[in-house]
């Protein structure tokens, strides 16, 4: 088996792949930038797994090596867009696209995988560790991540252009607008509703592939708005 559908087991695994699928990536293309910011949130995350930042640190490990993995079964499928699940279909065929800045690729990546990917990997990991999302600390743990994305979300804006340069280059300015509404909290707010929507149906497949379609159709299209060439 190709090493990048290998399986990850830890969040260690998980920092090793990223790392490995930036370093075969040209900066410049659209997963990549997302990559590079995924990388830094899960090496603050695990740095703060052992920290007692976390009330349930097994939890948020295992829900954090099922949420990349999500990604990862992305990225293997990347050189056959028909094959990309249809969350990160838009940021696939739009990877190579140098009318489109980072920062758009950068946050399209995570609205593919805050809105669609997490409220999976959370049921999953409910379901594997035999839990419920509403059970103990999970959702506080959940919302110390915030803290954590806040930060990266801010770095990625401030990255891009200061506020001097998008008042003089009109293409800067549109591109700040354009992406100006998306917000992580938002979109974890929404993931988490999802994630108890998909567990009340989990023993329904039929509602809960339904669900899931939505939830994957939901993301594409804002990705699709969040790459536009402005």
């Amino acid at each position: 088996m190709p090493a990048s559908r290998v399986p990850v087991t830890t969040v260690a695994d998980v920092i090793a792949r990223m790392e490995a699928t930036g370093a075969a990536l040209p900066a410049a293309d659209g997963l990549a930038c997302f990559n590079r910011m995924y990388l830094e949130v899960t090496r603050q995350i695990n740095g703060r797994l052992g920290e007692g930042f976390f009330a349930d640190p097994a939890f948020m490990t295992n829900l954090d090596v099922a949420f990349a993995g999500l990604y990862f079964g992305a990225v293997a499928a990347a050189s056959d867009p028909a094959a990309v699940p249809l969350a990160w279909r838009p940021l696939v065929e739009q990877r190579a696209n140098t009318g489109i800045e980072p920062v758009q690729f950068a946050l399209a990546g995570m609205n593919a995988h805050i809105n669609h990917d997490l409220p999976l990997a959370l049921v999953a990991t409910c379901t594997a560790l035999a839990t419920s999302p509403d059970a103990g600390a999970h959702h506080a743990d959940y919302q110390k991540v915030d803290q954590l994305l806040d930060a990266a979300e801010q770095s990625i804006r401030e990255s891009f252009e200061s506020a001097p340069e998008l008042a003089v280059d009109h293409h800067l300015a549109a591109v700040n607008n354009l992406i100006a509404g998306w917000t992580i909290n938002s979109a974890r707010d929404l993931a988490w509703t999802n994630c108890l929507l998909l567990w009340a149906v989990r023993d329904d497949p039929i509602a809960r592939g339904l669900l899931a379609d939505s939830l994957a159709g939901s993301a594409a299209l804002a990705s699709r708005l969040l790459l536009v060439e402005v």
